[in-house]
């Protein structure tokens, strides 16, 4: 018998595309978004007890990359695009199903007239209007593992850049959204095989057009559009 899944909820972020989100979930805690269930799960009685875990598990759809077919492997960016790993091996999302799982950190709980309940949570690495299946509570006792090997991530990493931007173009941006920004600037939003210093690329980002270079481990934003 073949499974059917629906969407329970879905994102309200400020990435309405996929360039420019982290790679993974908590890498910029600083990122605010909002989980909105769809009306028939808007009852509050399915959250109950809910505030007081601190991190959520949420399943998701990487629904930019819903595909007919599939292939075993695939090229993590982190390894530059160039080697081939199997695809369960890695967090693509060119997989079978194009599920995702985030860990997120949940900041409030909040009652909405137009909403009914919502979720706000911080560190999402998820597309504005991303299909959220299930959401499940985080328990360190059984989701935390620091002695786990991290495969071949313990030595791909993650490559802070230094961020130069212009304070006459940051005062454009919502202040409640510069801390986020920065940091996601800082987690380098290009693909991993584009190095070339002299391109200019565009990160849409909280209703901003962010255009930026990078040259010498620094990113520098050269302009701002609304």
């Amino acid at each position: 018998m073949e499974a059917v899944i629906q969407a329970i909820a879905h994102m309200k972020s400020d990435f309405p595309t996929k360039f420019g989100i982290p790679r993974q979930s908590g890498l910029v805690e600083a990122l605010r978004s909002t989980i909105v269930f769809e009306p028939e799960f808007r009852n509050p009685d399915a959250l109950r007890g809910i505030e007081d875990f601190s991190h959520l598990w949420l399943i998701w759809q990487f629904s930019q990359a819903v595909r007919q077919d599939w292939s075993p492997t695939v090229r993590p960016p982190r390894l530059g695009g160039n080697v081939r790993m199997g695809v369960f091996s890695t967090r693509s999302p060119f997989r079978p199903n194009s599920l995702g799982l985030s860990c997120v950190r949940l900041l409030e709980v909040e009652e909405t007239r137009e909403f009914g309940t919502v979720l706000h949570v911080g560190g999402a690495d998820l597309m504005d209007g991303t299909p959220i299946f299930d959401i499940k509570p985080y328990i360190p006792y059984g989701d935390a593992h620091p002695e786990a090997a991290g495969g071949f991530t313990d030595h791909a990493g993650d490559y802070l850049l230094k961020v130069d931007f212009p304070n006459d173009l940051l005062n454009r941006v919502p202040s409640d959204k510069h801390q986020a920004l920065l940091g996601v600037l800082s987690h380098d939003p290009r693909p991993s095989y584009q190095r070339n210093p002299d391109r200019v690329y565009g990160l849409t980002f909280a209703g901003c057009n962010i255009r930026f270079t990078v040259k010498d481990g620094t990113l520098t934003v050269t302009e701002i559009t609304r």
